[in-house]
């Protein structure tokens, strides 16, 4: 079966192609075809009204992205603008089926505006959708269109370049612990019982990331958050946001291992613009390490970190706690609680879809994305 049978032409304009190739284009014509428009039936206070505003822009500005993405023959795909608009969809409106999706988008008009879709255009055939968003995920986009997203934001004055703050959180991987395994024998798993959803005991079994790997997810990593939690195969999401407007200025995802949010605070603080003037980041206890307070300080940044005294001396002293920003920074920085609280609950990571850090390292690039998206368009709002 060809991978675009199922489509209908209404979706995204057969035979329409871009410079001869296989990158779809929407035909917005299509909707004048139709004696009704969605455009009629969305409220003009509807907040999504700005939101498809801003993401229009950005799609112009990543036009050369997705040229780069297709042959330059073959038959046209879906278009990368429809493909994006209905990530941004689905993370907004909590779904994590490419299937729901499609059936949903036979009836619910607002959708189907979003897309620049006529009222009487037939949905996406699931699979071939499904297909084409993985192209989408495996590319670069997300990455692109998160710092599309960003540049909305400072064209806006919402980011503030001198006050940041970074952590990070568990997210639980595609995999059960039954498929974490003896990497020297993936097919042995001692006295474990065979067949479908055994029960399993490891009682008193050593099971550890050098001698086991998940044959579901091998990217994920076994790993507690503290003494007090249960072990999980899990990645690690992290975020660093500025202090005006606690909008997210990176993000990135990683194995989780006991040194990862540190490591990749100190990536992330790297790649930000370099300035003149002296900068602070803030964080919890977990980032009050030697190490880490000395890299904050080589970058050029003032590490307003929560001194973690427990058993231990703090690497942070009076020099810094002294101050009042000190104290300012520790309270605005638990505003990144939000962010990660979103993109589980509303962006429904809780626990990963997909498997391997690439793809959900996308997903994660691109949820958190959209919660830039809102944050803005409501800042707008705010501000007319």
């Amino acid at each position: 079966m060809d991978h675009y049978e199922g489509l209908t032409s209404l979706a995204f304009g057969v035979g329409i192609e871009k410079n001869g190739g296989m990158r779809g284009v929407p035909d917005r014509q299509l909707s004048m075809l139709s004696s009704l428009s969605t455009e009629d039936l969305i409220p003009a206070d509807h907040p999504i009204r700005r939101i498809r505003v801003v993401v229009d822009a950005i799609l112009v500005d990543l036009d050369d992205t997705f040229d780069a993405m297709y042959a330059t023959s073959g038959r046209p795909s879906v278009p990368p603008e429809m493909l994006l608009k209905a990530s941004v969809l689905m993370a907004m409106y909590s779904m994590r089926s490419e299937r729901a999706f499609c059936e949903r988008l036979n009836y619910d008009m607002l959708f189907k505006w979003f897309l620049d879709l006529p009222i009487d255009a037939a949905s996406f055939d699931a699979s071939t959708f499904s297909k084409n968003r993985q192209r989408l995920l495996d590319a670069d986009v997300a990455d692109e269109f998160f710092a599309a997203v960003v540049r909305q934001a400072k064209l806006r004055r919402y980011i503030s370049s001198d006050h940041f703050s970074v952590d990070g959180t568990l997210l639980q991987a595609w995999a059960s612990h039954k498929s974490f395994k003896p990497k020297d024998d993936p097919g042995n798993d001692g006295d474990a019982p065979k067949g479908r959803n055994a029960e399993v005991q490891w009682h008193g079994q050593k099971r550890s990331n050098d001698t086991h790997a998940s044959t579901t997810d091998p990217d994920a990593r076994l790993y507690r958050k503290s003494n007090n939690t249960a072990a999980q195969l899990c990645y690690a999401g992290h975020l660093l946001i500025e202090h005006r407007s606690a909008l997210i200025v990176d993000a990135d995802l990683t194995a989780a291992t006991g040194y990862a949010e540190r490591d990749c605070a100190a990536e992330m603080l790297k790649r930000l613009p370099k300035r003149a003037r002296r900068r602070t980041v803030a964080g919890d206890k977990n980032y009050d390490t030697k190490n880490f307070v000395a890299d904050v300080r080589a970058a050029g940044f003032t590490p307003h970190v929560a001194q973690n005294t427990t058993n231990r001396r703090s690497a942070i002293d009076g020099r810094t706690t002294r101050h009042a920003g000190y104290d300012v920074s520790q309270r605005i920085r638990k505003r990144v609680e939000e962010p990660f609280g979103w993109a589980k609950t509303v962006g429904q990571g809780r626990k990963l879809r997909y498997i391997g850090n690439d793809r959900n390292r996308a997903w994660f690039k691109m949820t958190t994305a959209v919660y830039n998206l809102i944050r803005i368009t409501a800042l707008d709002a705010a501000t007319t």
